[in-house]
């Protein structure tokens, strides 16, 4: 194994365990309890696991569902997988680079897009911009 593939299996022995509970267990961090909710700042929205960017700030919107939600993604940021977990049928995000579970996508979103990004804010880092 490569040095550069081996760092990136290896990223999530720094995560705590609510995050890895998330993003490797497809748990859900409790509804309202990620400051990220509250973020207004111009800025990037990376995966906490491998730092790829998945969101800018300004795809973020309030959508009141209790988790950071965003109307697109970053292209090719993202796989989705269909989540049949919980006696309901969703599609699952994962970051397209080392597939840590994100959240949800749904189809309630505002225009132009008509989707909602409902993303666990543990699977998030923020950097805002230098403006």
């Amino acid at each position: 194994m490569t040095d550069q593939i081996a760092k990136e299996h290896l990223w999530f022995s720094d995560l705590s365990c609510e995050q890895l509970n998330v993003m490797r267990d497809h748990g859900t961090e409790p509804p309202g309890s990620s400051p990220l909710n509250y973020e207004k700042r111009p800025g990037t929205y990376y995966c906490a696991g491998c730092q790829t960017p998945l969101f800018h700030g300004d795809m973020k919107y309030d959508s009141g569902c209790g988790w950071p939600a965003f109307f697109t993604v970053i292209e090719g940021a993202v796989e989705m997988e269909i989540d049949h977990s919980h006696h309901m049928t969703r599609t699952e995000v994962h970051c397209a680079r080392c597939k840590a579970h994100l959240g949800h996508i749904f189809p309630d979103g505002p225009m132009p897009t008509g989707e909602r990004y409902c993303i666990n804010g543990v699977s998030l880092k923020f950097k805002k911009e230098n403006v």
